[in-house]
């Protein structure tokens, strides 16, 4: 229960990494803002999390930054401060680079790129509050392979880093810390519906531990970022992929 009475902001939540992330979270003692735009998808993590009172649910498009404004808004009058933010929100298409549109390259970078800066610009005054702000920000491996047919995606993942090191320096003074994950390609429903199974094999054959990564890969290292463990990391990107070797 080392995160009891702690106040946990998860961005993407009922995705398959949010919800792996929330449902830790959970487990051990935090109270969860759990923040996604798809309505049935957030109710369906609320069920299958049993409705517990430490739960707190909102729907938010947090490429908006109105949305963001009242989402802080909630928060403060819910909880009045937050301990732990995860920028965990994303959308990767797979779209050859000559046939990206503008439309298409603006929404992914404003998903993967400018809702991190939204949110956290927005709950800013709430982390400021805990004498131990945390901040942790989802990346992609992709941007150490430079994915083909994905350009928006790996620009924005790659913006994602540059903004952490930098947000990292701007706000040790507050004692907050600023920190990265890159997780490699992870089984979650949309990735499966996405790639084709001899895809995500190839991918675990490349890596230095031959399997496929889950979502619970990943929490491990999020839950040490976020803890009093590594109270004095910041600015870092720590990549959790099975060691992948790119090729």
């Amino acid at each position: 229960m080392r995160f009891s009475n702690k106040f946990v902001v998860v961005t993407g939540a009922a995705g398959g990494i949010g919800s792996a992330i929330t449902r830790r979270f959970l487990s051990e003692g935090a109270k969860v803002c759990a923040v996604d735009n798809r309505t049935e998808a957030l109710n369906q993590l609320v069920l299958d999390l049993g409705s517990p009172d430490a739960l707190l649910a909102i729907e938010a498009d947090v490429s908006s930054e109105s949305n963001c404004k009242n989402l802080s808004t909630q928060v403060q009058q819910t909880w009045g401060a937050v301990d732990i933010l995860i920028n965990n929100a994303g959308k990767f298409p797979v779209t050859p680079f000559e046939d990206i549109s503008y439309t298409e390259w603006r929404e992914v970078c404003a998903i993967n790129l400018d809702s991190p800066f939204l949110v956290t610009r927005s709950l800013l005054p709430l982390i400021k509050v805990s004498k131990t702000g945390r901040i942790i920000n989802t990346s992609s491996g992709s941007i150490f392979a430079g994915t083909p047919d994905q350009c928006h995606y790996v620009t924005a993942k790659a913006g994602v880093i540059g903004s952490t090191r930098s947000l990292a320096n701007a706000l040790g003074q507050h004692n907050i810390t600023v920190n990265a994950i890159t997780p490699g390609i992870t089984d979650t429903p949309p990735i499966i519906a996405l790639f084709p199974a001899a895809v995500l094999d190839e991918q675990a054959k490349a890596r230095a531990i031959k399997r496929r990564e889950t979502a619970d890969d990943l929490v491990g290292t999020v839950l040490f970022l976020a803890s009093d463990d590594a109270a004095f990391i910041t600015g870092q990107t720590i990549n959790v992929d099975g060691g992948n070797n790119f090729v």
